[in-house]
């Protein structure tokens, strides 16, 4: 099987890598509170996994390597329920420009940036210009969801919800597919809240700073009560699909 993963390589591997002009993925993520049933490391447990199923697909046309997940972002809105680590802006921007410098200085050339926890979006997209100039690179960014969510693709999975939001259906699903020992199934009964008006990707039209536990006191947007295993395998797989389609014919740098 063909290895992607860069924590999983030797440095002369590496290298090779760079040399055939890999893309490389760096998945970014958080450590926050998803309710009372989900594990805090989610987001950056999914958005791991995401990036390994979407280059296990590219691997087949061209090189391409994952770096470790980043699993710290900007979760300051989670902060009132404890279990949350969270960063200051110029924190995260020092931290992603220092990364992709490393990225860059092993011999590649062509990083996205691919994003699975919603706090950290209105931030990446500021830095994809900030980065790519600061690096003189053409360092580009995504979120994971937001192909499947564009496409109205998760849809047709889906019972309440169109796209992801928070320890909902769709999480609580992709999680009972490939990290099921990180669900608290005895909770899952109590694991819903309002459904609002939050899809992953999608910014407000008016948009006002609020803790999440004004939005939601048990910490869920969404109902995980709807969520499979079989639904989450099917997410992985769109989510993916699309994701790697676009890069496969040499987007976004083409």
């Amino acid at each position: 099987m063909t290895e992607v993963l860069w924590n999983r390589m030797t440095a002369e591997e590496l290298r090779q890598k760079a040399n055939d002009d890999a893309i490389v993925l760096l998945p970014v993520a958080s450590t926050e509170q998803h309710g009372p049933h989900l594990s805090t490391g989610v987001d950056t447990f999914l958005g791991g996994e995401g990036c390994a199923r979407v280059a296990m697909i590219v691997a087949r046309s061209r090189p391409i390597v994952v770096a470790p997940v980043v699993w710290m972002g900007l979760a300051e809105h989670h902060m009132a329920f404890g279990g949350t680590f969270t960063l200051s802006l110029a924190t995260y921007h020092s931290l992603l420009r220092d990364l992709c410098s490393s990225i860059l200085r092993a011999g590649f050339t062509k990083i996205l940036i691919v994003n699975s926890h919603g706090g950290n979006i209105a931030a990446l997209n500021a830095l994809t210009t900030d980065l790519a100039i600061e690096l003189d690179a053409p360092i580009a960014t995504t979120t994971f969801y937001n192909l499947a969510n564009e496409s109205a693709a998760y849809a047709d999975v889906l019972e309440d919800q169109k796209g992801v939001r928070h320890a909902c259906e769709a999480e609580t699903s992709m999680m009972l597919a490939a990290f099921a020992d990180c669900v608290r199934k005895d909770r899952i009964a109590d694991a819903f809240g309002p459904m609002g008006n939050m899809t992953l990707g999608v910014p407000p039209a008016l948009n006002l700073w609020r803790s999440f536990k004004e939005l939601t006191p048990g910490g869920v947007l969404g109902d995980a009560r709807k969520a499979t295993a079989a639904k989450g395998e099917k997410l992985f797989d769109i989510a993916a699909e699309l994701l790697a389609a676009r890069l496969i014919v040499g987007e976004p740098w083409n």
